[in-house]
């Protein structure tokens, strides 16, 4: 796959779930005119998305109207478009734009050539979002990641309804105080 998914000026990009609590997909989601990019993410992949946003926005003027409700919520889709590898953030000054840059990796397929081994470059979306829309997604991000299973207080790992192996009780119960 060698898919390139460029943005400019998208008119929406959110972040959001499919299925329950504990058996979440997340995806992010960025729509420009007819393209429509959706790309499945690690729930610890858009924790870390929110908070460099949020870093990065303390550092901008504060943006005005953002997008809500109808605005973040996610358009259908059958099955995300690849399963994102990398994420990086850059502020683009001339144009005011938050721009997010996300790379899939597939090292299914070893190159012939040269450099055998490393791997063929994956799918890449590049969304340029202005501070605003990146707000919302900060915001949406953050909501969604505390909206799930709360954390173990010994590990930090989300605690499952069916049973919670905690790797600092080295396989036995936590203490009782």
């Amino acid at each position: 796959m060698n898919d390139r998914y460029l943005l400019e000026n998208p008119s929406r990009v959110t972040v959001g779930t499919v299925g329950p609590v504990g058996e979440r997909l997340f995806v992010l989601q960025a729509r420009d005119a007819i393209q429509l990019v959706t790309i499945k993410v690690e729930k610890v992949q858009v924790a870390s998305l929110a908070t460099y946003l949020g870093r990065m926005l303390r550092q901008l003027d504060r943006p005005h109207d953002l997008p809500e409700g109808d605005e973040l919520a996610l358009e259908s889709f059958e099955s995300p478009d690849f399963t994102a590898e990398a994420l990086a953030l850059t502020y683009d000054e001339i144009e005011d734009r938050i721009v997010l840059v996300i790379d899939e990796i597939d090292a299914s397929e070893p190159e012939e050539e040269e450099g055998a081994g490393v791997g063929v470059e994956g799918a890449m979306a590049r969304v340029a979002m202005t501070r605003e829309q990146a707000a919302a997604l900060a915001i949406r991000a953050t909501e969604l990641v505390e909206a799930g299973r709360p954390p173990c207080p010994l590990c930090g790992y989300p605690l499952d309804p069916r049973g919670h192996a905690c790797p600092r009780t080295n396989g036995n119960t936590a203490p009782l105080t």
